[in-house]
């Protein structure tokens, strides 16, 4: 731990004071000189805990940086994670106005909606599997509240909540029993043209692992995964950049098409 409790309180309350005005704030890597893993997380839980007592309700975790490609690109050697809340989730088909945006990646991914309880520090793949309901394809926006980027590593994402911006889920559920998760595949449209493609074996090999890697993480924190919480497993393609007047669309092919547009 490098950093007081009194420093992780001032930099959770930075983080949500960002979220609720847009004025973005520094990196945690920036401002405190040797903020380490620890530290993030507990500037994590901290902001969980204030917006939960001001009404929001958790509604999942997520797991990023789940490919060789996205830790490459960030300069990070681990997955980071966070918390999902109600409100980050937007409804298939909707436009988002880029003010409420900083700096917007896309990002397609599968979700994982639990139908058990999955904690513990020995969760294996058969574990998710015996606890998952159903998966989902989505996309994930991913965005940030800090003002610029912090120094390479999962320090400053895993505090904001793993950089999660908003999701948008699709609405064709298929059980772990009726596909080969592996081999999922999705391609993201950008303003009708293919931006890239891919298949859910870049996560990990398989995002059951993702998820129960994210299991045992959180159990490190004394977190849980509860029933009826949405896990997003991690992208299976690069990131992509989000600009005012964008139209994005995810061709899941079984699982369907979902998308969203960007208004200024």
């Amino acid at each position: 731990m490098a950093m007081t409790d009194a420093e992780r309180a001032e930099a959770a309350a930075a983080l949500i004071e960002a979220e609720w005005t847009g004025r973005w704030t520094e990196p945690i890597t920036l401002a405190y000189e040797g903020a380490d893993i620890d530290d993030a997380y507990a500037i994590g839980q901290l902001v969980t805990e204030a917006k939960v007592e001001a009404g929001r309700v958790v509604k999942g975790h997520k797991v990023g940086l789940t490919s060789k490609a996205m830790r490459s690109i960030t300069g990070a050697t681990e997955p980071d994670y966070g918390t999902i809340f109600d409100d980050w989730f937007v409804d298939e088909g909707t436009t988002v106005s880029m003010s409420r945006l900083n700096r917007p990646l896309v990002e397609i991914e599968l979700v994982f909606v639990l139908g058990d309880r999955l904690a513990g520090p020995d969760v294996n793949p058969v574990d998710v599997i015996r606890a998952t309901d159903f998966v989902v394809p989505a996309i994930e926006v991913v965005d940030s509240r800090y003002s610029r980027s912090g120094k390479p590593g999962v320090v400053d994402s895993i505090a904001d909540a793993a950089s999660c911006g908003f999701i948008v889920l699709g609405a064709s559920p298929a059980a772990l029993d009726q596909i080969d998760v592996r081999h999922v595949g999705g391609a993201l449209y950008k303003n009708g043209e293919v931006e890239e493609s891919g298949t859910a074996a870049a996560v990990m090999g398989n995002p059951v692992n993702s998820v129960a890697w994210l299991a045992r993480k959180l159990h490190e924190f004394g977190v849980a995964m509860e029933p009826g919480h949405a896990i997003l497993s991690g992208s299976f393609i690069r990131a992509h950049p989000v600009a005012a007047g964008d139209v994005f669309v995810a061709d899941y092919g079984p699982l369907g098409q979902i998308g969203f547009g960007v208004s200024d």
